[in-house]
């Protein structure tokens, strides 16, 4: 069969999406390539067909077991002979895969990168005839990623044992950054690079600043959606169960979904959801990556995702039928403030630095008032035009807006006359007249500027500067030092006039002491936390707060890390603490996930 016959007969369709077939020639070709294409885009497709039409087995590395067994399950339905060696599988289940790999009796084998770095299965592969791997999820290689994952990182190894086996490698975003680093990390020789758009047409992206709890935010929206499969991701586990519970009383079918559950329970609200026995899952983030349903209809966050690479992601499993779908995004100034503070006790490293970075995009993201998807695709690095009717902010252009030319002339003028050389903090507190000893020092108390701009709190400016940034009127250099741009100047010299949402200036700052971020953290897990910490303690013979405080386990029991990237988001945990101490409680809380 040639490529249209294959598709028609394995997959049912008549016809290629968009970049599919060129995806396809390349592998056919035998040519190394990276493919960034949207969560919806036919990914798989890409692989699982010339697959079918080359000799041997394909090797496929996917980091989530359950992502692996439903494409197993869908490909094995269509009549293509795949299989997946896991944890899942028993000694003998393992052995009857093996004999038929060797046997030339499977096409596809999905595998995880922990397996693929094993001596013994390495050795057994280099019997098989491969004729090419694939790296899905691809963006998990990078330190740069918002899912690094310390096993991918090992997959370089992989030109090194099949030097002459190309790779193919898929991912749904990646930044410049992490593109680069998938590339040169799997030694990639003169790859492909294909990218697809990343607007997705029939999305709908809507976000509001949360009120109170988000409830009554929450049933308003699910109240049209009503008896149409979705997920809404919520930061803890206890706030999944919480909004489950709360839905179910509300009339909604709805389960919790989350990493501490009991295997069996995670399984039937998995099963119950793609079958459609019920509407809708409340997770946390590690149940998408798993998910291969298409008839989503919609996604909320009930709080602020950390990156705009995780956001998109996520948003990015509704509507992969190419029907109608809709996304909310409910946010508050909390949020930003928690992530925050996880993030200032790291070490000094630029890891920090990015981190603190993809909070203020996905801050600004959630504030602004231009095209959501023109704002996703420009931070990937593509340019599309305003969707027009895609986002709440095309829908509603003109919605209470004021005129804030002239506050926005003080703040550039604020930025010049400091030598355009300081962060914005410090440009701001000059504006607003700030007595600290540097602006004294530096004589920026002389100038014409400052305290000219009292009447508006700090939240307030800094909601105007991101209201600059998203024009493009200043820029961010090394350093996170602003400076003006073209559009800038023009509006500087009043030749461009600057609006401005008025709920956005209806700012008040959050008081971190309101903050209770440990309500609802794991009592059981932090207790297991806590015996293990007591072992390291009394082995090393110093008291348990040094080896991690209260803190720094509670958080533990609510995020439960995977991944050393992961560890370093925690409060209090550092390069040097994880050296020490990371590993034993990455083993403890893969082994909770796993009981």
């Amino acid at each position: 069969m040639n490529k249209l016959e294959t598709l028609q007969h394995y997959f049912g369709h008549e016809s290629f999406r968009e970049q599919q077939e060129e995806v396809i020639d390349a592998i056919l070709n035998h040519q190394d390539l990276l493919m960034i294409l949207p969560t919806g885009g036919g990914k798989s497709l890409c692989y699982q067909l010339p697959s079918l039409l080359m000799s041997g087995v394909t090797v496929v590395i996917s980091p989530l077991l359950a992502l692996m067994h439903d494409q197993v399950v869908a490909l094995k339905n269509s009549g293509i002979p795949s299989a997946m060696l896991s944890s899942m599988q028993t000694k003998e289940e393992s052995r009857q895969i093996e004999q038929e790999l060797l046997q030339n009796k499977i096409k596809l084998l999905y595998v995880a990168p922990e397996r693929l770095m094993n001596d013994y299965f390495l050795n057994f592969l280099l019997k098989l005839n491969i004729n090419f791997f694939v790296v899905d999820e691809a963006h998990c290689v990078s330190e740069w990623g918002h899912e690094f994952r310390e096993h991918y990182r090992m997959l370089s190894q992989l030109k090194i044992s099949f030097p002459n086996t190309t790779i193919s490698a898929f991912t749904a975003t990646a930044t410049q950054a992490v593109q680069e680093d998938i590339l040169n990390n799997l030694n990639l020789q003169n790859p492909k690079v294909i990218k697809g758009s990343l607007f997705r047409k029939n999305l709908t992206i809507t976000a509001q600043h949360r009120q109170s709890d988000g409830r009554k935010q929450l049933i308003s929206f699910l109240t049209e959606h009503k008896n149409e499969a979705g997920i809404v991701y919520a930061f803890s586990r206890k706030q999944t169960e919480s909004t489950a519970s709360y839905l179910k009383k509300q009339g909604f079918k709805a389960e919790a979904y989350h990493a501490g559950l009991a295997t069996d329970v995670k399984n039937r609200v998995f099963a119950d959801f793609v079958a459609d026995e019920i509407d809708i899952v409340v997770a946390t983030i590690a149940f998408g990556m798993g998910i291969d349903k298409s008839n989503i209809r919609f996604v909320v966050h009930i709080n602020m995702p950390k990156t705009l690479e995780n956001y998109y992601q996520e948003i990015g499993r509704a509507g992969r039928d190419g029907l109608e779908a809709t996304t909310l995004l409910l946010f508050a100034t909390v949020d930003i403030v928690q992530q925050k503070s996880f993030i200032e006790a790291l070490p000094d490293s630029p890891y920090k630095k990015s981190a603190f970075e993809k909070i203020n995009t996905i801050s600004r993201f959630a504030n602004s008032e231009s095209c959501r998807h023109k704002q996703i695709a420009t931070y990937f690095e593509e340019y599309i035009e305003p969707c027009n009717d895609k986002c709440d902010n095309c829908l509603n252009p003109d919605k209470n807006s004021i005129d804030i030319t002239q506050e926005a002339q003080k703040l550039l003028s604020t930025i010049f006359r400091t030598k355009q050389a300081f962060g914005i903090h410090y440009v701001i507190d000059v504006l607003r007249g700030s007595e600290e000893q540097r602006i004294l020092t530096n004589g920026h108390d002389q100038l014409s500027v400052y305290g000219i701009g009292k009447e508006y709190t700090k939240a307030q400016w800094l909601s105007i500067t991101d209201k600059l940034l998203e024009l493009g009127a200043v820029g961010i250099g090394e350093y996170r030092v602003y400076h003006l741009t073209k559009r800038g100047v023009a509006i500087l010299k009043g030749e461009q006039r600057v609006t401005i949402r008025e709920e956005r200036l209806v700012v008040t700052k959050a008081k971190k002491k309101k903050v209770k971020q440990f309500d609802d953290y794991e009592v059981d897990i932090f207790d297991k936390l806590r015996v293990l910490r007591k072992e390291i303690a009394t082995q090393n013979r110093v008291p348990p707060y040094v080896v991690f405080s209260d803190k720094t386990l509670k958080e533990l029991s609510n995020v439960m890390p995977t991944t050393k990237a992961e560890m370093l988001d925690i409060h209090g945990i550092g390069e040097v603490k994880f050296e020490r101490y990371g590993q034993a409680f990455l083993k403890l809380i893969e082994e909770i996930n796993n009981g």
